[in-house]
């Protein structure tokens, strides 16, 4: 009997520990993998650098992406940054492109139609309507003069980065965010900017010690971040000094906005690279006061200053408060700071499968997004090192580096689950941006990741069971987009929340719609909708399977059933 005994004593342990687990990050009822797309969906696209050999920073740092439904057609849309060459190595005319959703799995190239044919040398995108005509614009950050695109609502776009007041300044600007910081209607502007660098002052560097490598920043001084002021008008001010944001020793990568400590205000955290990050707290009188090394943000828990490249922050851990994501370089292991709920954060990744499984990656885009719908944000982190000679003097660190995916099993722990999604998400990259958007309209999450100096890749998010609800906002009191309204939908007794946000991950903006998974559940019992207005707005029994727009103060005003599976 003893052996029969010790049987029913494993099934029933293995019966508690899977209750246990049902509490957490739900099962998949069938596997998920992400298909490379790219080819069939016709995405024909390299990115040029403009490299000829001297080794110019800007090289390496781009390019990025966004999703966006530039003609509001319910069907999410690709815009890619480019470069372009040197001025006397000029080789090839390279634009950034825009790719229409044709519908069908495929997209179908209208960069020139679109009015976007343009020359720069771009690195990343932020995406946001920015005068609330019901059409999201474009603001381009770039080596030199940044650009704002406004969409015509008619399938192209004019740029007015004189007319809004933007133009004059040619920094090197690299991941920018829409906000609006002092919840007045109107999307502001806050851009990221990286070093003090021109190809007159650069300087010579070596990793070899017998040829030209890129150089870090610390050889080069930084620069601030900037704030513009949306006045209504279609105009910008420069409020970056008013709102104390200056800071000239600040080399910023990364852009996240997030409201850390729940008082109803929109902050912003900045990953710089080799100088402390930044946590802005703001103070709802158009100010902000900063509380990186207070809140335990500045530094890695060794107390250097690593080099930061993306960010993101998400409730992952339904504590009600939100986590912080930032991406560093190799040998400096990725960072989650867990929001205490104190204002102080404790980065949980040097003890966890997020750190020894990043530890020798460089990443640059990172982000939570819950591909497999079980309601618990996963998260994922686009790898590729600078130099391509980096394993000469590192044996262990390679150039081009496979992603990381981690799945959030609902008890506060990750798990890679890289390896699990086939051998083309595998794939060494030198990638850099990276987004999230549903291009099919099945409820599922699809990403699309770009290298430096080659193609992207879209991958198709198939397989998995599971239910979700997808949420579109539309302000009214509010601005356009709804962009800073938190949502907060129950279920099944668990409440998960969701700020809707422009920018994060590296460079690159996804889709502003919020997915949440529900696992196996058929419904939502409640949503709460707080709207940067003041304005709360509260659904109750919204089935699954659909994508619903609520206006602010109206309700649902529209609805669609996802695509068949």
């Amino acid at each position: 009997m003893k052996p029969f005994l010790a049987a029913v004593a494993v099934c029933t342990l293995a019966a508690f520990l899977l209750l246990q687990a049902g509490q957490g990050a739900a099962a998949l009822s069938s596997p998920v993998s992400f298909r490379d797309i790219t080819q069939q969906a016709g995405i024909r696209f390299v990115h040029n650098t403009g490299g000829f050999g001297k080794r110019f920073l800007p090289e390496t740092l781009g390019p990025g992406v966004a999703f966006l439904d530039y003609d509001n057609d319910g069907w999410p849309d690709i815009f890619l940054a480019n470069g372009m060459d040197w001025p006397g190595h000029i080789r090839q005319h390279s634009t950034p492109r825009l790719y229409h959703n044709n519908h069908d799995g495929t997209f179908t190239d209208v960069t020139h139609k679109a009015g976007l044919d343009i020359e720069m040398y771009g690195m990343g995108v932020a995406v946001g309507d920015f005068d609330n005509d019901g059409f999201d614009d474009l603001f381009l950050t770039a080596f030199g003069q940044s650009r704002l695109f406004h969409n015509n609502g008619n399938g192209t776009f004019s740029d007015v980065t004189q007319k809004a007041g933007l133009g004059g300044l040619k920094e090197f600007s690299t991941s920018a965010a829409w906000v609006d910081y002092d919840k007045d209607g109107h999307l502001d502007l806050v851009v990221g900017n990286y070093v003090q660098w021109s190809p007159e002052t650069d300087l010579y560097c070596t990793l070899t010690g017998k040829a030209k490598s890129y150089c870090t920043p610390e050889s080069y001084k930084g620069s601030s971040v900037r704030l513009w002021h949306n006045r209504g008008n279609g105009t910008f001010e420069d409020a970056t000094q008013k709102a104390g944001l200056s800071d000239p020793t600040s080399k910023t990568l990364g852009v996240t906005v997030l409201d850390y400590d729940n008082d109803g205000w929109p902050d912003l955290l900045f990953a710089n690279d080799t100088q402390p990050n930044k946590l802005y707290r703001n103070n709802g009188n158009g100010t902000f006061t900063e509380k990186g090394i207070i809140a335990g943000i500045a530094f890695s828990e060794d107390g250097v200053a690593r080099a930061g490249m993306g960010t993101d922050a998400a409730d992952y851990d339904r504590s009600g408060h939100s986590s912080i994501l930032i991406s560093n370089f190799s040998n400096q292991m990725l960072a989650l700071y867990h929001n205490e709920g104190n204002g102080l954060f404790v980065d949980v990744a040097p003890a966890s499968e997020i750190g020894r499984a990043s530890l020798l990656s460089l990443g640059f885009a990172c982000f939570f997004f819950d591909y497999d719908l079980d309601g618990w944000p996963d998260i994922f982190v686009a790898n590729g090192h600078l130099d391509p000679d980096i394993q000469r003097v590192q044996a262990e660190v390679s150039y081009a580096q496979p992603p990381h995916l981690f799945r959030n099993l609902g008890n506060g722990q990750f798990q890679e689950a890289t390896r699990t999604m086939g051998a083309a998400f595998n794939r060494p990259r030198v990638a850099r941006g990276a987004a999230y958007a549903d291009i099919n309209n099945d409820g599922r999450l699809d990403l699309l990741v770009t290298s430096n100096g080659g193609s992207p890749a879209l991958f198709l998010n198939q397989g998995g069971g599971n239910n979700s609800l997808r949420v579109k906002l539309t302000g009214v009191k509010s601005n356009r987009d709804g962009i800073g309204a938190v949502v907060r939908l129950t279920s099944g007794g668990a409440v998960q929340s969701q700020m809707l946000r422009s920018g994060s991950s590296y460079l690159s903006a996804s889709e502003l719609v919020l997915t949440f998974g529900l696992g196996t559940l058929p419904r939502a019992d409640s949503l709460e909708i707080r709207w940067p207005s003041g304005q709360t707005d509260r659904l109750s029994n919204i089935a699954a399977g659909q994508t619903i727009t609520v206006s602010e103060g109206k309700g649902i005003t529209a609805s669609r059933a996802y695509a068949r599976r």
